[in-house]
């Protein structure tokens, strides 16, 4: 097994254009796999607006679909595995909020919908994602040839028995498309990627959207990589970026060994 990979994340700035979406993620995913990015994330929600009145209308049923097809299509052509942030996924009637992973040779090779929707009462930001999507009920780990990685969205974050069950299920790579927003966002982001990786002492990579101020929800963007020491790795800012690094997963086995929580828990 590789021990080392070069993961890499796209905050891509989301507009109404779907075809434009998947246009500019195409060239930021080109631009990591330029760097050498093996491993590649996109953000919550990286083909439409975030607004529940505008799921559906965006929405994709597996197997077909503009957006299912794109990262088919551009998984196999740069040769990597894609976690395709989330879309919206419509099965039967019901709605979901759904992370897709392809291989290099473009074969859907896991799919995860969101456990914990996004609803809350804050003082200036009321948001029922359950108004809309269905939970979903699966937890999800995919094999790779550096080892397993697991699948969390956005409000996941805040719910640590599901990353430890990742854990537990062999996940030593964690990806978690989000779009915190300028209330969330500044006060828990960075805290609780951070909290995650040194809880399951694994590499967090936390994809989130860019910045735009226009957007009917704003999100706060600076995507992080997190190593198991909880060390931030590469942050971006607010705008458009890719981050790419170079985890070393002998390093998490070292930390492992040093400090064993894991096993004790």
């Amino acid at each position: 097994m590789a021990s080392k990979v070069c993961a890499a994340i796209c905050q891509l700035r989301v507009t109404a254009d779907k075809k434009a979406n998947l246009a500019r993620a195409g060239e930021l995913i080109r631009l990591a796999r330029d760097q050498g990015a093996e491993l590649v994330v996109l953000s919550e929600m990286f083909v439409c607006p975030y607004a529940n009145h505008l799921f559906p209308l965006y929405a994709e049923s597996f197997p077909a679909g503009e957006a299912l097809s794109f990262l088919s299509s551009v998984a196999r052509e740069e040769r990597i595995y894609l976690v395709g942030g989330s879309l919206p996924e419509k099965e039967g009637d019901y709605l979901y909020n759904t992370s897709f992973v392809f291989d290099p040779e473009g074969k859907l090779i896991a799919r995860y919908r969101k456990i914990h929707l996004f609803d809350v009462d804050l003082p200036h930001l009321r948001y029922r994602e359950s108004e809309v999507f269905q939970p979903g009920k699966e937890v999800v780990v995919f094999p790779t040839p550096w080892g397993k990685v697991g699948l969390a969205i956005c409000f996941d974050l805040r719910f640590p028995s599901l990353f430890r069950e990742m854990v537990r299920r062999g996940a030593k790579i964690i990806a978690v498309p989000a779009a915190y927003n300028l209330i969330t966002g500044p006060a828990h982001w960075e805290l609780l990627v951070r909290s995650r990786a040194l809880d399951n002492q694994a590499y967090l990579l936390g994809a989130a959207p860019a910045r735009d101020y226009s957007a009917p929800y704003v999100a706060f963007g600076h995507s992080l990589i997190v190593s198991p020491w909880a060390e931030v790795l590469a942050r971006a800012g607010a705008g458009e970026e890719v981050l790419t690094v170079t985890l070393d997963l002998d390093y998490l086995e070292r930390v492992r060994r040093e400090l064993p929580v894991l096993i004790k828990d």
